[in-house]
């Protein structure tokens, strides 16, 4: 396997960590405040992608050149609008109601960096929950509190393994990072 050196992973996320471990790539994380915010009626389909170039530059102003950046952006999208990380468990069981038997995107961004060069991508996955009643909602969002995910809801967790009639795509980039195409990329550009 091809090792990257100095490489870098610019988020907090445990699930980013974890896949990137799993792949065996050997990595530091290092992360800098970042106000997540995208330009007004950008279509929802690129503000993933947008979010992580504009992590990826404001981790690579801080760190120079020093290293191979990774950001990541997940968003899942319902009828063109961005349904974001859950505020309170009521919210989340609000969100978890209007993707319950219904198709929903999840769209994950990715940037990888040096300093003379970048590369950003996007990656789809289409995701059909079968309808979930009440109380499983309920359940999954007192066993597993969902507030640190995008959609309210890990794919990887109770309410995915009974909810996700099907999906279509990667199943790691609902997890949280395409790993697969950042190891392609990986390998392929830097």
């Amino acid at each position: 396997m091809k090792h990257f050196n100095n490489l870098i992973l610019a988020s907090n996320s445990p699930r980013r960590k974890q896949l990137l471990k799993e792949v065996g790539l050997q990595f530091e994380v290092k992360t800098i405040p970042f106000d997540e915010v995208f330009p007004e009626g950008m279509a929802s389909d690129k503000v993933a992608e947008y979010l992580a170039v504009e992590k990826n530059k404001a981790h690579r102003e801080a760190f120079g050149d020093q290293g191979t950046i990774i950001t990541a952006d997940t968003v899942v999208i319902f009828t063109d609008k961005i349904l974001g990380k859950p505020e309170s468990k009521a919210e989340a069981r609000k969100i978890l109601k209007i993707l319950s038997g219904k198709i929903h995107q999840v769209m994950s961004g990715v940037c990888i960096s040096t300093g003379e060069k970048q590369v950003s991508f996007s990656n789809l996955t289409e995701v059909k929950f079968r309808e979930l009643t009440d109380e499983e909602i309920d359940y999954y969002i007192e066993i597993e509190p969902p507030l640190d995910k995008a959609g309210s809801y890990g794919i990887q967790e109770w309410i995915g393994k009974i909810g996700v009639e099907w999906i279509k795509g990667s199943y790691f980039n609902v997890v949280g990072l395409p790993v697969d195409a950042v190891y392609k990329v990986l390998k392929e550009e830097f």
